[in-house]
C-alpha cells in the first residue's frame, strides 16, 4: 500500500489514461486546528518506551526534539514528527502533564491545514482552564495575536489530559500578519529568565551584551535590536521611526487591565515577540497568556485587583513603560486603550459570556483529565472563588484568584482611579465629503477637545499618516470656532483607511476606539471637482534653461511654476497642463498631487515622464513662443499665458508674485518672484529702451521718465553696478544681465557682447 505522506509525485494508471498527481507536503484536515467551538484530538505515538526520560533530558539540555513514530491530528496521521517539552514555570519533571511542542514537519514537509507547528499548554496555575483562551479571544480585538482553543492529548493511547492549543508565532504567522517573514524577528523569552531580562534596556554598542536576554529567530538583527533599545532609552523623541508605538501601548494596556504579569510588565519582562515590519518598525506580539487574570504569583493585595494602572511607569528597568508613559500624548493614548478594553469586555461582563461558553464546552473533558492540577470541584468554583492550592494530580500550586471575583474588584478600582476617571473629548458627529480627485474631506463635530488629528493610510500594512484637523475656517471648514474640525484624505486609487484621535489636557479618545487595529474605510470617486479660475496660477516659467538649474537627472530643462493663491490645499489630480490649445488634455497631474495652501509646485517641461522624482510633462516649452494653459477636466480654463521669444536663462514671472503681469526676471524656482517695487502706473509710464542692444562698450537708457537710479545684476542676483543716470560706460564680460531702473519700477534685459 502506498503511504501518501511520503509521496511527492506518483502516477495513477487507468487503461488509456495516465493521471499525474503532484503532492504538496500539506494534509488537509476536515477540522480547523483553531476552531474555538470544537475540542481537538491530538494523538502521539513513541516507539521508545523511555520517551518521557528522553524528553526530560533534552528539556534540561539542548532542548532538541524527540522523534515520535507518528502523530494524529483529528484523525489525520503524520509520520516522523518531532516532540519536546516546553515552558519555564509550567514545566516540572515531576508533572505527568507538561506543555508540549510538536513539529509535524520535523523530518518531512508536512502540515495540517498549513500548520506544521503545534504548541500545547498544560493549563498550569489555572483552575478555571480558560484564562489563556479567553485572553486571546479578547486580545484579538485590539492586536494581531495567536488563535487559541483546546485539545485532548493522548500519548501511546493514554489520555494525558486537556491542553490549551495556541497558534505558534512563527514564519507562517508573520507572513499572515505582516506579509513578510524574513525581517528581524526576536523572541523575548530567555531560557535563563531569572538571570536575563528582555526589558529593552540599552546596554551599549556591543551586541554580545544582548545575547542572553533575547533569542534571535532571524538570521540577523542584533544591531537593529540594539538601535531600538538605544532609541527608546536615549532618543525617545524619535521612537515612532523604529517602534510601532500603538501596538506597544495596546500590549501594555492589555497587561495592566488583565493583570497579566508573566509579561513585559511583570517581574521577568518576558513573553512577547518583536518583529520588524516592512515599514522598518518593530511590532510587539503578545505570547503566553496562561497566567493572565492574576495567575502570576505575588501580585499583592486582592490578587492584583488594585494593581497600579500606571504600574512601572517610574521604573527605569522597564523603559518601554517608563519612556512611553512619560510622554503626555502617549500616556493619554494608553489610558484611552485601557478605557476601551475595560468598557467593551469587563464593565459590561461580556468576557463572562465567552468564559462560560468555553467552560461548558470543556466540562466533560476537564472531568476526564487524569493529570489536571486542580480538582473538578475547584474548576467549578474557579470563576468566583480564590483557589489556594491545587488538589489534583499535579501537586501543590500557589494561590490563584477567581477570575470573575478579580475583574469585578478590578473594575471597582478603575472606577475610583483618578487617571481612569478623566473625561476625554466627545466626537458627536463624523461626516465625509467627497471631493472627487481632490480626496475626501473628513469633518468631526467635537466637544471638550484641545487637539484633533486625522490618521490615514491607503494599504493595511502601511504606516498611518498623521495630520492635524483644524477649526480655523480653512481646509473646507466653513467657520472658525464652530467646533467642526476638518482635514482631507488625498485621493488615491483603491480607497483609504482612517481614524480620528482627539485629546484635551486630561484624556484622549480614538474613533473608532479600537484604532489602529480597527479603522474607518473610504472609497474615492474618480472625478475631479473644478478648480475656480485664479485659485491656482501659472506664476513663473523658464522656456530656455541653459545654466540655471537641473532636474533630478542633472539636466538643464525648462519648467513651469504654479502658485496656490488660496488658504487651502488643492488637489491637482486629473487637472490638465498643456502648451497647445488644440490639445487641451496633453498632460494631466497624477492623482493625489497636492499644491499646499499659499505654496508653490514646479513641473519640469522636459518631455520625460519616465523620471520618478518630481513632476515631468510629456512636452517641452518652446523658446520661440507659445501658450501655457492650466485646465479643469471639463475644459474650463484655470489660468493661461501666451508668450513670445524668450531669452536664455531669463524667466517670465508674475509681478507682483501670484497676481501681477508677466515680466522678465531672475529665475526664482519654487519661491516668491523677485518683483519690481513700483506701481503698475509707474512701470507703464517708463517705457524704456537700451541703446545699443546688444551693447559693446556701454549703453544708454532711453526712457519717458527721468532715470534717477540704475542697477545691473547678473542672473544669480549679484549687484554689479549702481548709478544715478541713464548712461553706463563700463564694459562687462559677455553674457546676459538684468537692468533695474528707478529702484525697481522697471527691469530690462541686457545682452553684452
Amino acid at each position: 500500500m502506498l503511504d501518501h505522506s511520503y509521496l511527492r509525485h506518483f502516477c495513477l494508471f487507468v487503461p488509456g489514461l495516465i493521471i499525474v498527481f503532484l503532492a504538496t507536503g500539506g494534509k488537509l484536515g476536515a477540522q480547523d486546528l483553531y476552531d474555538a467551538n470544537v475540542i481537538q484530538k491530538i494523538e502521539i505515538h513513541f516507539n521508545q518506551s523511555n520517551w518521557n526520560a528522553l524528553m526530560q533530558a533534552e528539556k534540561n539540555g539542548d532542548e532538541n526534539y524527540i522523534l515520535a513514530a507518528w502523530c494524529k491530528v483529528n484523525g489525520v496521521q503524520f509520520d516522523s514528527v518531532g516532540v519536546k517539552y516546553k515552558g519555564n514555570s509550567s514545566y516540572r519533571a515531576t508533572n505527568k502533564k507538561n506543555p508540549l511542542h510538536i513539529e509535524l514537519d520535523y523530518v518531512k514537509d508536512q502540515t495540517y491545514n498549513g500548520q506544521g507547528d503545534i504548541k500545547l499548554s498544560n493549563v498550569y496555575q489555572d483552575p478555571s482552564f480558560v484564562r489563556e483562551a479567553v485572553s486571546y479571544y479578547i486580545l484579538q480585538n485590539y492586536m494581531d495575536c495567536p488563535k487559541a482553543n483546546f485539545a485532548n492529548v493522548y500519548i501511546n493511547d493514554q489520555l494525558y489530559g486537556l491542553y490549551t492549543n495556541v497558534e505558534s508565532i512563527n514564519k507562517r504567522f508573520l507572513s499572515n500578519v505582516f506579509d513578510s517573514k524574513n525581517n528581524t524577528f526576536v523572541k523575548c523569552n530567555p531560557k535563563q529568565v531569572q538571570q536575563y531580562l528582555p526589558n529593552l534596556a540599552y546596554k551599549g554598542v556591543d551586541t554580545t551584551l544582548y545575547y542572553g536576554h533575547y533569542e534571535m529567530k532571524s538570521d540577523a538583527g542584533w544591531k537593529e535590536l540594539m538601535h531600538l533599545c538605544d532609541t527608546l532609552v536615549n532618543h525617545t523623541e524619535a521612537i515612532e521611526e523604529i517602534l510601532d508605538v500603538d501596538k506597544a501601548l495596546w500590549m501594555l494596556a492589555f497587561n495592566v487591565v488583565m493583570v497579566n504579569l508573566d509579561s513585559y510588565s511583570g517581574s521577568f519582562a518576558q513573553n512577547y515577540y518583536l518583529y520588524r515590519d516592512n515599514n522598518d518598525r518593530f511590532a510587539s506580539l503578545v505570547w503566553d497568556l496562561n497566567m493572565s487574570f492574576g495567575g502570576f504569583p505575588n501580585m499583592g493585595g486582592g490578587g492584583g485587583a488594585t494593581l497600579d494602572i500606571l504600574y512601572n511607569a517610574n521604573n527605569s528597568a522597564r523603559p518601554l513603560i517608563q519612556k512611553l508613559l512619560s510622554n503626555a500624548t502617549y500616556k493619554r493614548k494608553y489610558m484611552a486603550h485601557i478605557r476601551t478594553l475595560s468598557k467593551e469586555f469587563f464593565e459590561n461582563g461580556l468576557y463572562l459570556e465567552e468564559a462560560g461558553r468555553l467552560r461548558t464546552l470543556i466540562d466533560a473533558a476537564v472531568q476526564a483529565d487524569p493529570y489536571k492540577f486542580y480538582t473538578y470541584t475547584q474548576f467549578q468554583n474557579a470563576m468566583t472563588t480564590d483557589i489556594s492550592a491545587g488538589g489534583g494530580g499535579g501537586g501543590p500550586l500557589m494561590s490563584t484568584p477567581g477570575v470573575q471575583k478579580l475583574m469585578t474588584a478590578r473594575m471597582t478600582y478603575f472606577a475610583s482611579n483618578a487617571d481612569y476617571k478623566k473625561i476625554p473629548p466627545q466626537v458627536n458627529e463624523i461626516n465625509k465629503i467627497d471631493q472627487g480627485l481632490q480626496g475626501v474631506r473628513i469633518e468631526a463635530l467635537l466637544s471638550g477637545q484641545s487637539g484633533v488629528s486625522l490618521a490615514y493610510r491607503y494599504q493595511k500594512l502601511e504606516r498611518f499618516v498623521q495630520v492635524e484637523m483644524k477649526d480655523d475656517g480653512t481646509n473646507g471648514d466653513q467657520k472658525a470656532g464652530d467646533l467642526i474640525y476638518t482635514a482631507t484624505v488625498p485621493y488615491k486609487d483603491g480607497g483609504a483607511q482612517y481614524y480620528i484621535y482627539a485629546e484635551n489636557n486630561d484624556a484622549g479618545i480614538f474613533y473608532p476606539q479600537r484604532a489602529e487595529h480597527e479603522f474607518y474605510t473610504l472609497t474615492f470617486t474618480n472625478n475631479q471637482l473644478a478648480i475656480p479660475s485664479g485659485s491656482v496660477v501659472i506664476n513663473e516659467f523658464l522656456a530656455s534653461n541653459k545654466t540655471v538649474n537641473t532636474n533630478s537627472e542633472g539636466k538643464y530643462e525648462d519648467w513651469i511654476e504654479l502658485y496656490n493663491t488660496t488658504g487651502a490645499d488643492i488637489n491637482l489630480g486629473g487637472i490638465y497642463l498643456t502648451d497647445n490649445p488644440d490639445s487641451p488634455t496633453k498632460w494631466s497631474f497624477p492623482a493625489g498631487t497636492i499644491i499646499r495652501a499659499g505654496g508653490y509646485l514646479t513641473v519640469w517641461a522636459d518631455e520625460d515622464s519616465k523620471i520618478e522624482e518630481g513632476l515631468h510633462t510629456n512636452f517641452k516649452l518652446s523658446a520661440d513662443g507659445e501658450e501655457i494653459r492650466l485646465l479643469n477636466i471639463d475644459g474650463t480654463v484655470v489660468d493661461e499665458y501666451s508668450y513670445g521669444v524668450q531669452t536664455a536663462d531669463v524667466s517670465m514671472g508674475r509681478c507682483t508674485n501670484g497676481s501681477g503681469t508677466f515680466v522678465m526676471m531672475v529665475p526664482s524656482f519654487g519661491a516668491s518672484n523677485q518683483c519690481a517695487t513700483g506701481t503698475e502706473e509707474e512701470v507703464a509710464a517708463s517705457v524704456s529702451m537700451i541703446v545699443p542692444n546688444p551693447a559693446y562698450q556701454g549703453f544708454t537708457i532711453q526712457s519717458a521718465a527721468e532715470v534717477t537710479s540704475l542697477k545691473i545684476y547678473d542672473l544669480s542676483g549679484k549687484t554689479l553696478y549702481e548709478g544715478t543716470g541713464p548712461t553706463v560706460t563700463e564694459v562687462f564680460a559677455p553674457g546676459l544681465y538684468v537692468v533695474e531702473i528707478n529702484r525697481g519700477s522697471q527691469r530690462l534685459r541686457l545682452v553684452q557682447l
